[in-house]
């Protein structure tokens, strides 16, 4: 019999019509937290008496006939850098003063209405300029398939948390690959949606927020939530009315593009190549048309973003009180250091590399309507690394796959498509044209369909 922590949200959902109390579900979810959380470190706020509190609401709610909304009783984690009302939001780091949000960001705020159970704010890495769970603020966040290994980042509470079963719903953030590769480590669907999908406070280039979840319908059911306008942000697209929870979907006279090499950074590891090739055979099998599809993201490009982010971080940095700069995470500082002897037109250069990695990856995409592509090109590295070269002078050798849609504006998803010889997750991404965030849930949850059954890390 399922554990009720490990069903899925719309399992979850269709039990509460039935008689189901969220009052058990929380119960059950507390108890796998209290069994798993010392080890896995997930957490920055969690607090179990709150969350019984909000389930015995939503359980009056159920039982009087007058759900409040489409997620009511049951279990979601948000991410720390989103803001939640009386909560301080330290952004993974030692140095930030802890003052309590004044009010719920766009997507917090869209949860609660919806009804769902906060269990708390999941961690970190320090500024999330990590794929790990390392921080100078909180304890390191471990992958639950193996607790030697990093869940990746820098959605790395969110991660251990959904491999874990801490409910069926996780919210994460994405500006170079934080959604995708914490998915891929921890075999969960993660999605990238498209720039300005789900409304973000503050907005920037690049950044969205998405749901990482077991299911590609736990993923649909939540980004028909996160995804009503907000007018905070002033980026956002357009209201559309989307079905997101219609995933029906024919792969006759898909084409598809098979991206098997960066351009840049760490090459592929057999294992991960093996994965992604028998996921594109998958396909094939379905009636999909699978293309090679060759690199286009140059070490140019991807060094010119990299030194753009440093002068970005440093000149926070440095105008940190040196008792507040001096809590930073070291990786982190000698990182961004770089940035602060850059000259203007070093950092124009490299900010306009942006542009430039945007307009590659939508041509060289164009002549396909999804792309197939390892996320990571390697499993999860171990967990006191903060990135799979522990080398801050070469901080992204492994996003060559991911941060080429965040700045496309691209939607992109992990999936999982194969495991290691020792039982490591493999993600899949399946990348869409833009806008297209539907099409790449259809085909991810077709490939739910075709790939062998699948392991749990509990």
């Amino acid at each position: 019999m399922t554990d009720l922590a490990d069903l899925t949200a719309v399992d979850l959902l269709a039990e509460y019509r039935g008689g189901l109390s969220p009052v058990e579900v929380a119960e059950a979810v507390l108890a796998r937290i209290a069994s798993k959380e010392p080890t896995l470190q997930a957490f920055y706020t969690h607090d179990p008496s709150a969350v019984l509190a909000a389930a015995r609401e939503s359980e009056q709610r159920w039982r009087s006939g007058s759900p409040q909304g489409a997620l009511d009783g049951v279990p979601v984690t948000i991410k720390e850098n989103i803001a939640t009302e009386s909560t301080p939001v330290p952004l993974g780091t030692a140095a930030t003063e802890l003052v309590a949000a004044a009010e719920d960001a766009p997507a917090a705020a869209r949860l609660r209405e919806a009804g769902a159970v906060f269990l708390g704010k999941t961690t970190m890495p320090d500024y999330g300029m990590l794929t790990s769970g390392l921080s100078s603020f909180h304890a390191t966040a471990r992958n639950p398939w193996d607790t030697s290994r990093t869940p990746g980042g820098s959605s790395a509470g969110a991660g251990a948390a959904g491999a874990a079963g801490y409910g069926p719903l996780h919210l994460g953030t994405d500006i170079g690959g934080s959604i995708r590769l914490p998915a891929s480590f921890c075999g969960l669907v993660g999605l990238k949606p498209s720039f300005g999908r789900v409304p973000v406070d503050p907005p920037y280039i690049g950044r969205v927020i998405g749901p990482m979840t077991k299911t590609v319908a736990d993923s649909a059911l939540l980004m028909k939530v996160l995804s009503q306008p907000d007018s905070r942000d002033y980026m956002d697209l357009p209201p559309n009315d989307i079905s997101w929870q219609d995933l029906t979907f024919s792969p006759a006279g898909v084409r598809v593009g098979l991206h098997l090499e960066a351009g840049v950074g760490l090459d592929v590891s057999p294992e991960v190549r093996a994965a992604v090739e028998e996921a594109a055979r998958l396909f094939e099998s379905a009636g999909v048309t699978v293309s090679p599809l060759d690199p286009f993201v140059t070490r140019e490009m991807l060094d010119g973003l990299d030194l753009f982010w440093r002068t970005r971080l440093w000149s926070d940095l440095s105008a940190l009180p040196a008792d507040r700069f001096s809590k930073v995470l070291p990786y982190i500082v000698e990182w961004a250091r770089a940035g602060g002897d850059a000259s203007g037109v070093d950092v124009y250069r490299g900010f306009s590399q942006i542009d430039r990695m945007s307009a590659a990856a939508v041509r060289a995409t164009s002549p396909y309507d999804f792309v197939l592509s390892p996320v990571s090109p390697t499993p999860a590295f171990q967990a006191d690394w903060a990135s799979p070269l522990n080398d801050p002078a070469r901080p992204f050798e492994h996003i060559g796959f991911t941060v080429p849609f965040n700045m496309s504006g691209q939607p992109s998803l992990s999936i999982n498509c194969g495991y290691t010889a020792s039982g490591l997750p493999i993600g899949l991404q399946i990348t869409g044209r833009r806008f297209d965030d539907l099409g790449v849930l259809r085909m991810a949850a077709l490939f739910e369909q075709l790939r062998p059954e699948q392991r749990t890390a509990v």
